[in-house]
């Protein structure tokens, strides 16, 4: 096996930004949020550091997902669908029958995530997106706190 590491760089975190991204979902399945992100970053004058998302909710979650094919998207979907099915007999359904696989979706896909930042710019793959995974049949309102540390 062959690995190869690069040198480190080193630098100060000297600045700090925060914003809320409030998004309107369709209903179940993928809104792409990278756009918007990357103008959080340059909005703030982003250099080098990390930058931290984090979802407001519990039955929606944060991917880093394909973008370029958007049939991963539907089998997502559809694997999520079988992993929680709404006809499972959940006990909690105060919300609907959508509401309890909506919890469990969300919690396996998790509602944060942590992205390098290199030069003012997310150090995604090349076909990498950043998505709130919409676990509701109905249409929601989403917040995702955006936060950059670094310089």
């Amino acid at each position: 096996m062959t690995m190869q590491l690069t040198a480190a760089t080193t630098g100060t975190a000297t600045k700090l930004s925060t914003a809320t991204l409030r998004v309107a979902t369709t209903g179940a399945g993928f809104t792409e949020i990278t756009r918007a992100v990357g103008d959080f970053l340059s909005g703030c004058g982003a250099g080098d550091g990390i930058l931290y998302l984090f979802l407001q909710h519990t039955s929606a979650s944060l991917v880093i997902q394909e973008n370029a094919d958007p049939d991963v998207q539907t089998d997502l979907v559809t694997a999520l669908q079988r992993l929680a099915p709404k006809d499972a007999g959940w006990v909690h359904d105060t919300e609907g029958p959508d509401d309890m696989p909506a919890h469990v979706k969300a919690m396996v896909t998790g509602v944060s995530l942590h992205v390098p930042v290199i030069g003012g710019r997310m150090a995604l793959g090349t076909w990498q997106g950043i998505y709130i995974a919409e676990h509701r049949t109905a249409r929601h309102q989403r917040s995702v706190v955006l936060q950059f540390l670094g310089g």
